[in-house]
């Protein structure tokens, strides 16, 4: 029995209860999910609830009350060995044994869709993320984004929902200016621009675009061609880098396109003749005020040329326009202001504010020796994906990332990440499958198959506190979907790697020497199986593989 078939089934008895009078609570006060959560301490139980104490107040009795109700229905569904009241009025359950261990063969014959389901089917989501400028290579803020981001989309899917991975191409503007320039004085072997940028990739890619056009100094205009070339072999750079890294997108939008054919002037007469906008000190500003913003945002500056904004407000109704349900922004900790101005911005165009998200993520440092890391072999200033990925390799630089909740600043201690044990989190959850691989490699070599299943038998201590977790993962999926946490299923993953390793070390799948192979030995085979399964499931919505050897 999982959490999800406890949690149907207490549902269930409480729905029932009140159709058949034993309790009195308003239609909209019944949760159609009851949590269940483990309790500090096994001997109260295998699960708890405090679902009595949540409806107290709507059902207008002591809390006690609904928990005997519940105590004498839970009680006689098959599975349910004991319901205790705890308290003012927790519930305390315990499942029988053949119930919990039934999960192992469950997880096996579901296989790679353990964990799925279809509560977001119907939602298409446009998931932007990295979207770095075309200036220079991604860096960390970057890819932590590109890891997060990708693992978003791939529990997103997993709960059913139409994810579309899209990057957003800043190529208009100051910044682009500053990389052309940038560009042209590395051609003349000139010195930098004091605004410019500088490291080796700048003088590759001027390199590269002189060679491909000998006589790109004398054209009519050079820094339009170096800007033209170099933001397309920037952008040739940053997708290989991507890819290499596991992410690819679905769709690389342009922001210069919005201004090519008119997207941005179009929506801003409409805004215009709407009232939300108006004229002020030779500006056109958002009264986006009036929908939650701390401020009202200029729109068209007072020399004629569109705010940032703009673009921002074409780029959502160009989202909506394709058809999206909900506009996903993942951005860096320096844009905290984008909440508010894209939620007025929705808001001002007559569209539901719900409509966008704005994920905001914070710092990552590198720390190796004690001391932290800051400059990059290429870029110069900053340290970049491809360094990470050099150093630690493409799995411990996704999970690492991945692992923390992108709300928080994180130090990535490069000498943990390089270690084979188990104070390297990546090296401790792999190690788990790849032994749950050996394992099973160890018992065809016995004949121990998967022939019979007694799920009674898997009764040790340890089986119960596997299995218990095992049973938790898909609310932890369903979790970090609805959250928008992909860590949950990293910290989860340890979680029921620390439990495996345990079970590993008290319980055999092959029977010693001489013993003969008994249906205890074939059921832990499947329940062996099914770790490898669950692990080889949450690594792969990371990104991360899930090897058989290591």
């Amino acid at each position: 029995m999982t959490p999800e078939e406890l949690s149907a089934a207490i549902a269930t008895c409480l729905k029932d209860a009140v159709d058949a009078g034993e309790l009195t609570v308003p239609a909209g006060a019944l949760p159609k999910e009851v949590r269940v959560e483990r309790p500090k301490s096994r001997e109260h139980g295998d699960w708890a609830t405090n679902i009595a104490l949540q409806l107290a107040k709507p059902a207008g009795v002591p809390p006690r009350k609904i928990a005997e109700v519940l105590q004498s229905r839970l009680s006689e569904i098959p599975g349910v060995s004991k319901v205790d009241i705890a308290g003012p009025g927790f519930l305390n359950i315990t499942v029988d044994a053949a119930a919990a261990g039934g999960l192992a063969r469950v997880i096996v014959e579901a296989g790679t869709d353990f964990g799925t389901n279809s509560q977001m089917a119907g939602t298409r989501i446009n998931l932007e993320f990295v979207s770095a400028n075309p200036t220079g290579p991604i860096h960390l803020g970057g890819t932590r984004w590109a890891a997060v981001g990708d693992s978003l989309a791939r529990i997103f899917q997993s709960q059913g929902a139409d994810v579309t991975r899209e990057y957003y191409f800043n190529d208009h503007g100051n910044q682009i200016d500053k990389f052309a320039r940038s560009l042209l004085a590395s051609a003349k072997g000139e010195p930098a621009p004091e605004d410019g940028y500088g490291g080796a990739y700048i003088e590759d890619i001027a390199r590269e675009v002189t060679a491909g056009n000998p006589d790109i100094l004398n054209s009519a205009d050079p820094q339009e061609e170096f800007r033209a070339q170099g933001v397309e072999l920037m952008f040739g750079s940053i997708r290989k880098s991507l890819h290499e890294f596991g992410v690819d997108f679905d769709v690389y939008f342009h922001e210069n396109s919005l201004f090519e054919d008119g997207a941005v002037e179009k929506l801003l007469e409409q805004l215009k003749g709407s009232g939300n906008m108006y004229l002020k000190d030779g500006a056109w500003w958002l009264n986006s005020t009036d929908y939650g913003d701390d401020k009202d945002r200029v729109v068209i500056k007072s020399d004629g040329n569109a705010a940032y904004i703009a673009g921002d407000i074409a780029y959502f109704r160009n989202k909506r326009d394709r058809g999206f349900d909900l506009c996903i922004y993942m951005l860096g900790a320096d844009h905290h202001g984008y909440v508010a101005r894209l939620k007025a911005a929705a808001a001002a165009l007559g569209d539901d504010a719900n409509r966008v998200e704005v994920l905001i993520g914070q710092m990552v440092n590198l720390v190796k020796d004690g001391v932290p890391l800051r400059m990059s072999k290429r870029a110069g200033t900053v340290v970049t994906m491809e360094d990470l990925v050099e150093l630690v390799g493409t799995d411990a630089a996704r999970y690492s990332l991945a692992r923390f909740s992108s709300d928080s600043n994180i130090d990535i201690d490069l000498d943990v990440l390089t270690k084979r044990s188990n104070e390297n989190p990546v090296f401790y959850v792999q190690y788990a499958h790849a032994r749950t691989s050996a394992v099973g490699r160890n018992a065809a070599a016995a004949g121990v198959e998967r022939t019979a299943f007694d799920a009674a038998a898997l009764n040790h201590a340890t089986e119960s506190e596997l299995l218990a977790v095992l049973g938790q993962y898909p609310g932890v999926l369903s979790q970090a979907a609805a959250f928008r946490e992909p860590h949950r299923v990293a910290r989860h993953l340890e979680v029921i790697a620390g439990a495996y390793h345990r079970w590993y070390d008290a319980c055999r799948v092959t029977p010693m020497g001489e013993e003969a192979i008994t249906d205890t030995n074939r059921t832990r085979l499947w329940l062996n199986d099914a770790v490898g399964q669950i692990l080889a499931n949450g690594l792969s919505l990371l990104g991360v593989s899930a090897p058989e050897r290591m």
